[in-house]
């Protein structure tokens, strides 16, 4: 594991060191356009250059020569200014490393008020038949933190001026570019604790614990203990995403951090500044994902080793259709109104105009229709982003399958920031219709792998896999009939929660030429050139910023009913659980209390977990 990981880091810092090289262009004209813009670039000034910078002995020897003094403490100075990297690369990361964990404290109060009402239903045994989160937390996570930033920054930063909008200078200035990233996060990490709860409130020793007149409010907290680690790798991966990701953020509020660091240099092609970004980042990633993976250890107990889980899968139950077909139903109709208008035609007597009968969503700062704009761009925006989710998926799913070859892998993919990352495909596989799609699969499939290895991890350790196991069944058996059904269908709904995500992915490549360009009426690129105007006119930015939360009310509410083929007998099976369950209750009540615990372990806890496998294996 250690070499595959040394492996994976020392081909990602070559890669880096590669870039300019890779992409075809000449770093000392990047370099020389990087210190002044106003200097002509002669061939005498280009010599002068290399020969200072040492670009003519080959990438190689440079790369060799900062890993060398990288060994001694030396990252070596900047093309640009001429500075020592170290001491501004730790900078910057002492600065991300604070608004992460200020913006990991609001995702946890999301994602704590997201699923508060299953909590509340669960330690009260009223959850069954009751729909959980979706709809709002769906809205929440499809939030662009560029355009949450955008607004916080101008309406509570600049009209109302209750907090600081620009720059960092202490606490006060890290409360609009916290909750920028934060209730995004949050939201997603929220409603992938809530989709695990109701099977945690399931089990035998949830059941037992109530029989038995254990608080409601101990029950949560073990019910929390039982799913979060599951959630820990994707939260890790939210660590690093938070500290190296947030580039956007940091543009608007102006804040020295270690993405927009990293992007800085990765457009000037600084190469000490950036290999020394991209290492402090991979070192972040083994980090948080060490911590997360023994946080998650510690959580479950020995219960993970000795195979004494239950099952967190549970059969979902039919879901009414009312809700994805009202949330299709409105953007079809707000898709269709728009293919009847002209999305390119321009009237500048018109820019910026308000909602009207003419212009139901207004017009931008050209005089475009944004309806037409919206109607047009959906066929693009939903094809293309529906594409990327189906490959990320798949992609995920298999090399989570695969966790100790997947895990290191995923710290790695996910320390590259998307900018980065897209520079390095453009590279390799050249700028053309397909590189958008390939920079955005490369980084999409690293949260859906570790959530995929992290149910497998516990799925594995439950008592009834060992009982299948110990009657015979093979490892195909065991992956079709037990481990694909429990892991598949909340992966999957995971991954429709990322699709506005993913198009907003898609969109930000623009900026860099890779992805979607003016006139091109793209969605992720209607917010990026209307969000200068979101204070003046915010009807163009919120047109199809209601078009992509749409878009994830549909996914959410569509996918909340994803089932395995065969779910009539795996509902039958938790029947024959729970009525085992009942009768374990009725002996529980003349057992010594014990304190309750998901590991299943404790006291009479014990003999309903070993009666719910006898059940299964008897199914």
């Amino acid at each position: 594991m250690l070499l595959w990981r040394a492996l994976l880091v020392g081909a990602l810092l070559c890669g880096v060191g590669l870039l300019p090289w890779l992409s075809r262009t000449d770093p000392a004209l990047t370099v020389l356009k990087a210190r002044s813009e106003e200097r002509a670039p002669t061939p005498e000034v280009l010599d002068a250059i290399r020969a200072q910078l040492g670009l003519d002995a080959g990438p190689f020897h440079l790369l060799g020569g900062w890993l060398g003094g990288l060994l001694r403490g030396h990252a070596g100075r900047s093309w640009i200014s001429g500075a020592e990297v170290m001491p501004s690369v730790l900078q910057a990361l002492g600065v991300s490393l604070l608004l992460m964990a200020t913006a990991l404290a609001v995702a946890v109060g999301t994602a704590g008020t997201v699923c508060a009402r299953t909590l509340w239903l669960g330690s009260d045994r009223r959850l069954d038949g009751r729909r959980s989160a979706g709809t709002g937390s769906a809205l929440l996570s499809t939030l662009p933190d560029f355009l949450t930033a955008s607004v916080l920054a101008a309406v509570v930063g600049v009209q109302l001026g209750w907090l600081p909008a620009l720059g960092w200078y202490g606490p006060q200035w890290t409360v609009l570019p916290a909750l920028s990233l934060g209730l995004p996060a949050g939201a997603l990490l929220g409603r992938m604790l809530d989709d695990m709860l109701p099977g945690a409130f399931a089990e035998p020793w949830a059941l037992a614990a109530a029989a038995r007149g254990v608080p409601g409010r101990s029950i949560a907290r073990q019910a929390l203990r039982r799913c979060v680690p599951g959630l820990l790798p994707n939260a890790g991966l939210f660590v690093v995403g938070l500290t190296g990701g947030a580039v956007a953020v940091e543009q608007i509020f102006d804040i020295p951090g270690l993405g927009r660091l990293t992007l800085q240099s990765a457009v000037a092609q600084d190469l000490p500044v950036l290999q020394a970004g991209t290492l402090a980042l991979v070192l972040l990633a083994a980090v948080a994902g060490g911590l997360a993976r023994l946080a998650a250890r510690s959580l479950i107990g020995p219960a993970l080793r000795d195979g004494a889980l239950s099952s967190l899968h549970r059969p979902t139950p039919r879901r009414p259709t009312t809700l994805p077909l009202l949330y299709g139903g409105v953007l079809l109709g707000v898709i269709t109104l728009g293919l009847s208008r002209d999305p390119l035609a321009l009237d500048t007597t018109a820019k910026l105009r308000s909602p009207s009968w003419t212009h139901p969503f207004g017009t931008d700062a050209l005089g475009r229709d944004v309806l037409a704009r919206v109607g047009h761009g959906a066929l693009s925006t939903l094809a293309l982003a529906v594409a990327v989710s189906a490959a990320a998926l798949a992609v995920g799913v298999l090399l989570g399958l695969l966790p100790r070859f997947s895990g290191p892998l995923v710290d790695t993919v996910n320390a590259v920031p998307p900018v980065l990352a897209a520079l390095l495909v453009t590279g390799v596989a050249g700028s053309g219709p397909s590189t958008p799609a390939l920079a955005v699969t490369a980084v999409a499939w690293a949260p859906l792998a570790a959530h995929t290895s992290a149910l497998l991890q516990q799925e594995r350790a439950t008592t009834h896999l060992t009982a299948t196991r110990a009657l015979g069944a093979g490892r195909r058996y065991l992956l079709r009939h037990e481990l694909l059904p429990a892991v598949l269908p909340p992966v999957l709904r995971h991954a429709l929660l990322r699709l506005p995500g993913v198009a907003l992915a898609l969109a930000a490549l623009g900026f860099l030429g890779l992805g979607a360009q003016p006139p091109s009426p793209e969605w992720g690129l209607l917010l990026s050139e209307n969000q200068p105007y979101a204070e003046r006119a915010p009807w163009a930015v919120l047109a199809p910023a209601a078009a992509l939360a749409l878009l994830g009310a549909v996914a959410v509410t569509g996918g909340s009913g994803v089932r395995w083929p065969g779910v009539r007998r795996v509902r039958a099976r938790w029947r024959r659980a729970a009525s085992s369950v009942s009768t374990a209750d009725s002996v529980s009540h003349a057992s010594p209390t014990s304190h309750a615990s998901p590991t299943g372990v404790v006291g009479s806890v014990d003999s309903v977990g070993s009666t719910d496998s006898v059940r299964r294996t008897n199914a």
